[in-house]
């Protein structure tokens, strides 16, 4: 897995061996990067699980201002931290080592707002959806905000989920992306 574009380039990422994360292979993150590219720049992307931060560290790479990093699994901070300092893009990061629900939570009453939301739970256990539904209650999304789901294709996300709309989606093998704005 290495960073595809932006400041660094070719840099090689390192993840947990054990197969406790899905990384999301490069071919999905190219694509994924290559549709939101023009919505990056300055902004703050948040990513609710991270594994090995490759997403949020594309984000900051290609030029995002902040990243917020949220993974329940202890064992992959070393990972995220080694990463940030392979890249040089610590200093932009925010690391928390939580479950989605209680980082939710937390964005509520910290008043906190993302540009580029990217969802990759465990797949087929409702995690995706239920991220969703809170992120519309807490009003965590900018206006002109997205998320971005990587879901199993087999799973089943609707065109609307609260006041998001499905506005693309694409399936590369078993894997589907699923894009959602606020519906104007």
């Amino acid at each position: 897995m290495r960073v595809i574009a932006g400041t660094a380039r070719g840099t090689r990422l390192v993840t947990l061996p054990e197969m406790t994360t899905r990384p999301t292979v490069d071919r999905v993150k190219e694509n994924l990067f290559n549709i939101i590219q023009h919505q990056i720049q300055g902004k703050v992307v948040l990513d609710l699980f991270c594994g090995s931060g490759s997403l949020c560290i594309e984000s900051l790479s290609r030029g995002a201002a902040k990243a917020y990093f949220v993974e329940k699994n202890p064992k992959c901070m070393p990972y995220i931290e080694e990463n940030l300092k392979k890249t040089r893009l610590r200093d932009k990061a925010e690391l928390f080592n939580e479950n989605s629900d209680n980082f939710l939570s937390k964005a509520k009453r910290g008043d906190m707002k993302f540009d580029i939301i990217f969802l990759d739970p465990p797949h087929k256990q409702g995690l995706g959806l239920s991220a969703i539904e809170k992120i519309e209650a807490y009003d965590l999304l900018n206006p002109g905000g997205i998320i971005v789901v990587e879901h199993h294709a087999q799973e089943d996300y609707p065109g609307l989920v609260g006041s998001f709309e499905k506005t693309n989606h694409r399936q590369y093998g078993k894997t589907t992306l699923s894009f959602y704005q606020i519906k104007e």
